[in-house]
């Protein structure tokens, strides 16, 4: 069972819960692919045009995007305090926040050795090749003491090694009672394979291995058509949802969980063995995710003095040299080519008025409200 309400509409809707929960956020020690550039450019002529200039401009090709990433801008600190803050000061609740970088653990780790977070769940995203996709799943709150060897393993399988079977590292994940495996966007193309061809993969891993996973997510970067077909999907499959806000930038998760769990683990057994979840969208997720995805870039590429990783945006994306070593772009190139910059400028005046409510307007206007019910209604279950 699952209760979904909007704060907005609701703002009793705190009443009888203790804690929220924030799941899946994103730090420093992620690495994010630049591949969807490439991706994008094939559907958007303008981007399309102004990549084969620059390559014209170097006589080769100039970007190598299948090894070039990006990192978030958010130091694990940081994450945790943007995801506490909100809870604790718009919610009036305590906060539990369980961090998900990309196949790393770090970030828990290094909390976990301040006072004021060393209860703070080891978790991840962990990236599964499975047929033409990829599938991720959150895998919070792993045993301290074993958390480096599943680790080692989950990543075995991601790099192609194979020495433990996917069914295998499921289902000893699974016997770890207070941990809490979620599917992650389930219905997100990631591979841009297709809708159809998509959801066969998908039907075909959920036929084999449903029976570990123990919620599948609703995402605070999904689109409100998205999460219904996500909340048809849970159905079809027996399985509860939970939030997940799949933060990137310094916007803090618009997707949280409720409770009155005292510890992680009281929350998982919640999920896990009582199948209740109680989720709240925050008032920001009724802002068109156009401008919440350029909120997002704007985060990303912004100064930040004093960065662990450099204060410039080109200190955080990666790329391969021309020997191949993988640097920052700042270390590449003297400064970004000018189409870059151009863009990046037209990104940043999304953040000013009245440009941002004429977006808001065109991507995500009044018609969205007719969308907040297919979701779930207030109190309702889904």
């Amino acid at each position: 069972m699952a209760n979904i309400q909007y704060l907005w509409k609701t703002p009793n809707v705190i009443k009888g819960h203790s804690t929220a929960i924030s799941l899946h956020g994103h730090t420093l020690y992620s690495r994010e692919s630049l591949q969807f550039i490439p991706d994008k450019a094939e559907r958007t002529a303008m981007l399309r045009w102004a990549l084969r200039r620059q390559e014209k401009r170097c006589k080769s090709p100039t970007a190598d995007f299948s090894h070039a990433y990006w990192m978030p801008p958010l130091t694990p600190r940081g994450a945790y305090e943007i995801e506490r803050d909100q809870i604790e000061t718009k919610l009036g609740l305590a906060s539990m926040v369980s961090i998900t970088d990309h196949d790393n653990i770090e970030a828990p780790l290094r909390l976990r050795l301040l006072p004021e977070t060393r209860h703070i769940p080891i978790s991840l995203e962990w990236t599964v090749p499975y047929e033409s996709m990829r599938v991720h799943l959150g895998v919070h709150n792993l045993p301290s003491g074993s958390a480096r060897r599943w680790l080692s393993d989950m990543q075995d399988y991601t790099e192609g090694s194979r020495k433990i079977g996917l069914e295998d590292l499921l289902a000893g994940l699974h016997e770890i009672q207070d941990l809490l495996i979620v599917l992650n966007h389930p219905m997100w193309d990631l591979c841009g394979v297709g809708r159809q061809a998509h959801g066969d993969a998908l039907e075909r891993f959920l036929r084999r291995h449903n029976p570990f996973i123990h919620a599948f997510e609703l995402g605070g970067l999904r689109s409100w058509e998205e999460n219904q077909r996500v909340v048809d999907l849970a159905s079809v499959w027996d399985q509860t949802i939970v939030s997940g806000g799949d933060r990137h930038g310094c916007e803090p998760n618009t997707v949280l969980n409720l409770t009155s769990a005292s510890t992680f683990a009281d929350f998982v057994r919640e999920i896990r063995l009582d199948r209740r979840s109680n989720l709240v969208f925050m008032p920001q997720y009724q802002q068109a995710l156009t401008v919440r995805m350029i909120h997002t870039v704007n985060d990303v590429t912004q100064f930040i003095s004093g960065h662990p990783l450099g204060s410039r945006w080109d200190d955080r994306i990666f790329h391969p040299d021309s020997s191949g070593e993988i640097r920052p772009l700042s270390q590449i190139w003297r400064k970004a080519p000018g189409f870059i910059q151009v863009a990046l400028a037209a990104l940043r005046m999304v953040e000013a008025e009245p440009v941002r409510a004429l977006v808001q307007y065109a991507w995500g206007g009044p018609r969205n409200a007719s969308r907040l019910r297919p979701l779930g209604t207030d109190g309702e279950r889904a």
